[in-house]
């Protein structure tokens, strides 16, 4: 059995969660407000500035000739974890 590249993996996992979130953005669009637009739409966001204080979510190297800055940010909602899950599937499927 030939294993898998962990960038396939990777590719694979991400391009699902992207899909999963802009399905549920576009739920969110075509829903009316309540409980299940709510549902949809609260996610949980990640940025790499939050983990070192910073509320602008970006890391800031400066060095007196340049700045490097460095930002990553990450929002998952519950389109986001059946997009996930959606992407785990194909991979399997394709074993």
């Amino acid at each position: 059995m030939a294993k898998r590249s962990i960038a396939l993996i990777t590719i694979t996992l991400f391009v699902g969660a992207m899909a999963g979130t802009l399905t549920g953005e576009l739920l969110g669009l075509i829903l009316p407000e309540g409980v299940v637009k709510d549902f949809f739409l609260t996610g949980v966001s990640f940025n790499l500035g939050g983990l070192m204080g910073n509320d602008s979510g970006v890391i800031v190297l400066d060095m007196i000739m340049f700045t490097i800055q460095f930002g990553l940010a990450i929002k998952m909602n519950f389109t986001s974890i059946i997009g996930l899950a959606g992407a785990y599937y194909f991979l399997r499927y394709l074993r």
